[in-house]
């Protein structure tokens, strides 16, 4: 049975990174590191979240001087576009043709960010939704150019694509945007300095506290998965990842309080420990405890009150 998802590969924030120039610990006691403050390991380029687009794999390429006569093709278009209401019917035709037009510039992108594990046509599709969020975006008299402005919010909206499918369990934008925050910031001080950086140095790095960088390394653990039935190695008689995970095991259930509370009972004197003994092992009521000891019922009440508020500090203060 498939389980929950567990990580598929270390991660680069699991990794960390024990050598000998291990910085100095909360003790002050050189190269005892907390684990907390353990290096963090340098990202594997595989492992990004967003991943670069791909120069070299095949793709559209679009000669400059096709983008030129586009330009000046979709100028008056863009410029008419910009003087019509937003209930004037002239205007959706208007943005259809434009989407046309520039629909190659979106294929172009969607090719260099293909063969990452999302289909080209998906891909297609969401840079088509920024090439549409672009051409009602633009305005014409600020002298930019449209497809300066498009641009970034084509590819934009790709790497977004990317970040929001790519987690195997959903977690809130924003730690996706530090998770990848930080994934720079590892790569960039590990250059910087020879070797892995620190949490604490990755939280002066980027200029945020260091509780947000701890939270940010945590969920990495949600962007790589697999199934619990998946075998160690890629031998038939290996063993899955479930046959290593732990099972509670009824026995041992309570032995830790069992083991805390047999030194605490000798301490107390033996008319109370038979209360005791009588009210959670003989499972008797306070009454018939009471008639088995000779004492009242609300005296009964009182003894074990007390007893068990004893019993309870003693194991609070151990």
């Amino acid at each position: 049975m498939t389980g929950a998802a567990a990580a598929e590969h270390p991660t680069v924030e699991e990794d960390t990174l024990r050598d000998d120039e291990s910085p100095t610990g909360p003790g002050g006691t050189e190269g005892e590191v907390a684990p907390e403050e353990q290096r963090v390991a340098v990202p594997d380029p595989r492992s990004e979240a967003v991943p670069a687009p791909d120069d070299g794999a095949e793709s559209e390429t679009i000669p400059v001087s096709d983008n030129r006569r586009r330009a000046e093709r979709t100028a008056p278009l863009f410029a008419e576009l910009a003087t019509l209401d937003k209930d004037d019917p002239r205007r959706e035709r208007l943005r259809e043709i434009l989407v046309e037009e520039h629909l190659p510039l979106v294929r172009h992108f969607a090719r260099r960010f293909s063969n990452r594990g999302e289909p080209f046509d998906d891909l297609l599709q969401v840079g088509t939704l920024g090439l549409i969020a672009a051409i009602d975006r633009f305005d014409p008299t600020r002298g930019v150019e449209f497809l300066s402005f498009a641009v970034p919010t084509i590819t934009g909206e790709i790497k977004r694509h990317f970040r929001d499918q790519g987690w195997s369990v959903r977690v809130p934008r924003r730690l996706q945007e530090l998770h990848l925050s930080l994934n720079a910031a590892v790569g960039e001080l590990a250059q910087k300095n020879g070797r892995a950086p620190t949490p604490s140095e990755l939280a002066e790095h980027l200029g945020i506290p260091r509780s947000e960088v701890l939270e940010g390394l945590a969920v990495a653990n949600a962007y790589r998965s697999s199934s619990l039935d998946e075998r160690l190695s890629g031998e038939d008689d290996s063993p899955t990842l479930a046959a290593t995970l732990g099972e509670e095991d009824a026995a041992l259930e309570g032995v830790e309080y069992r083991e805390s509370l047999q030194p605490l009972l000798a301490t107390i004197p033996a008319r109370e420990r038979r209360i005791l003994i009588l009210r959670f092992f003989g499972n008797m009521t306070q009454s018939q405890i009471a008639a088995d000891i000779g004492i009242s019922q609300m005296h009964v009440s009182r003894l074990l009150s007390q007893t068990l508020a004893k019993l309870r500090e003693g194991l609070l203060k151990d």
